[in-house]
């Protein structure tokens, strides 16, 4: 699976762009696809202290980050790229029309990253699932 992402960046590169378009987007892209209002939100499962939809997409993105670069030294430069991404895109909100800033989107956002930063980790010092 890891050499097939690493092969294909730019799979990671277009949810990249598109999680960026669907961030900076006013109202909800989401919400006025499937609902045709751009002020209702698609919810994956309640929130409990933070946005869970928020720390699925930030799963999400971070496994396809750390598989589309596994074999690189430079983890480092994706986990800062990550962490930087999911601070500033909700900071953003603060000036996007119909957007606001919310404490459990932003916490939701690093939680996301900070799990996935952390399982690499623990793969990486116990091994890869080796034969």
């Amino acid at each position: 699976m890891s050499k097939f992402f690493s092969t294909y960046k730019v799979i990671f590169y277009t949810i990249n762009i598109s999680l960026i378009i669907l961030y900076l987007y006013p109202g909800s892209l989401l919400g006025q696809i499937i609902y045709d209002n751009k002020s209702l939100q698609p919810q994956i499962t309640p929130d409990f202290v933070i946005s869970s939809n928020h720390f699925y997409v930030f799963i999400f993105i971070s496994i396809i980050g750390f598989l589309t670069f596994s074999n690189s030294k430079k983890n480092i430069f994706l986990i800062i790229y990550l962490i930087f991404l999911s601070i500033t895109l909700e900071i953003f909100h603060l000036a996007i029309p119909e957007r606001s800033f919310q404490w459990s989107d932003l916490f939701g956002n690093l939680l996301g990253v900070i799990v996935v930063i952390l399982l690499n980790n623990f793969i990486n010092k116990y091994g890869r699932f080796k034969k």
